[in-house]
């Protein structure tokens, strides 16, 4: 592999910058500018570009392979971070023969080529970077950790040993088979496909985790729901007005409840209506307050709404600060009812989100699904007699594929470049 280098840390002025060096010729690189330190032991030195002079004094790294997070030799400057200092580093590595500036995601990447990292793994790191809230940092250091690529592996160890003893049957199958294996490989599939089934029912609330739940406020025109944002926001998010129907668009407003990534959603007053536009905006109103995990619907005395609602829809009667009937009520302009509203959303949404797994993305999904078809169809099989244990087996070979392509052992090569291009340079 080419010696790639970027800077490690983000654009711009800080206290301190780290620039890394990763690859084969890493250490000859760096000693362009500097005598190294003893590996994994940090000192600090001068650098000094050649025909240049002094560039900067910075703490030193070196890590041999093996040792690094790409698995190969790494030399690390941590220098003071100023924009001139950082672009003249950057400008003399790039002039040392062997040396080229990283892509996007390229540290990242030989970190799975080398093993060090898993894909599930890899994508972990991508959502701990980008994690807004506790939650979402708790799920990622999870499966960053490897509880998923270990729950994998022992599900694989399982579906390798039902496997060989169906494909002893075979193997034997015009001598005497001392034990009938098929109770075995039974327990072996139930106990795989059940922990499969557990894990895959919390991939809805892990999902929504990594991305956000969605809350859609709904209500008739003109019933404060865009007051009732701006109360939740703590901001004016969205204007609001007497006149009925201000609100055309669904405008989205971005919170943490609790740890948990929330995105409020105020939506266009539900009335039928002349107005092209506005109607456009009733129908987008609609879809998202459906398609919500929780909606906050309010209501003036006399009004009804036609939204379905499910367990954890939240219904308050609206402006309370205009009468005196405070009973289930809400007020966005005086704040009466907000801290309880949020006080609800949070208990709902942290009970959802306490099933969640460690099954996080659409890809994941679908190959934990072809697993569990593989293994579910091998067991009817194997229910059928032995004379159908040699189709039984492949399709416990396909339930191990889809595994390996869960963790990125095979069949990957497609998605790498679409998950690395969201890496920043230095990773």
């Amino acid at each position: 592999m080419d010696t790639i280098f970027a800077l490690a840390t983000a654009q711009g002025k800080a206290g301190v910058a780290v620039v890394r060096i990763s690859g084969p010729q890493a250490v000859s690189v760096a000693e362009e500018f500097c005598d190294l330190p003893p590996a994994r032991e940090a000192r600090l030195r001068p650098l000094v570009a050649p025909g240049a002079g002094f560039l900067d004094r910075a703490l030193v790294l070196v890590f041999p392979g093996q040792q690094s997070f790409t698995g190969e030799p790494v030399v690390e400057f941590h220098l003071h971070g100023s924009r001139a200092v950082i672009q003249a580093i950057l400008k003399f590595l790039g002039r040392v023969p062997g040396a080229r500036l990283a892509e996007p995601g390229e540290f990242t990447r030989r970190a799975l080529e080398n093993g060090r990292l898993d894909l599930t793994q890899v994508e972990a790191l991508a959502d701990l970077i980008d994690a807004e809230t506790e939650s979402q940092r708790l799920q990622a250091v999870r499966v960053l950790e490897g509880r998923l690529s270990k729950a994998v592996d022992a599900w694989r160890t399982d579906l390798i040993r039902a496997a060989a003893l169906l494909e002893a049957v075979i193997d034997f199958a015009d001598e005497d088979v001392p034990e009938d294996v098929s109770p075995e490989v039974v327990g072996l599939l139930e106990r795989v496909r059940v922990s499969m089934r557990h894990e895959l029912s919390g991939f809805e609330s892990a999902e929504r985790i990594r991305e956000g739940f969605e809350v859609a406020i709904v209500g008739a025109p003109n019933v404060g729901k865009s007051t009732l944002l701006n109360a939740l926001a703590g901001r004016d998010a969205a204007i609001t007005s007497d006149v009925a129907g201000t609100t055309r668009d669904v405008i989205e407003v971005r919170m943490d409840l609790d740890g948990i990534p929330v995105t409020l959603l105020d939506t266009a007053g539900l009335r039928e209506t002349d107005d092209i536009v506005e109607g456009l905006g009733i129908e987008r109103a609609r879809k998202r307050a459906l398609a919500a995990d929780v909606r906050i619907v309010l209501l003036a005395p006399g009004q009804t709404h036609d939204l379905p609602l499910w367990d954890g829809d939240i219904r308050l009667r609206a402006k309370v600060d205009r009468d005196d009937g405070q009973m289930n009520g809400i007020s966005g302009k005086t704040g009466f009812g907000v801290d309880l509203l949020l006080q609800q959303l949070t208990q709902t949404l942290l009970k959802r989100s306490g099933s969640s797994g460690l099954i996080t993305r659409e890809r994941q999904r679908a190959a934990l699904e072809q697993a569990i078809g593989g293994l579910e169809s091998a067991r009817r099989l194997v229910d059928r007699g032995s004379d159908l244990y040699d189709l039984a087996a492949e399709e416990l070979r396909g339930s191990i594929r889809g595994l390996e392509s869960l963790i990125g052992r095979v069949d990957v090569e497609n998605l790498l470049d679409e998950i690395f291009a969201s890496f920043c340079l230095g990773k």
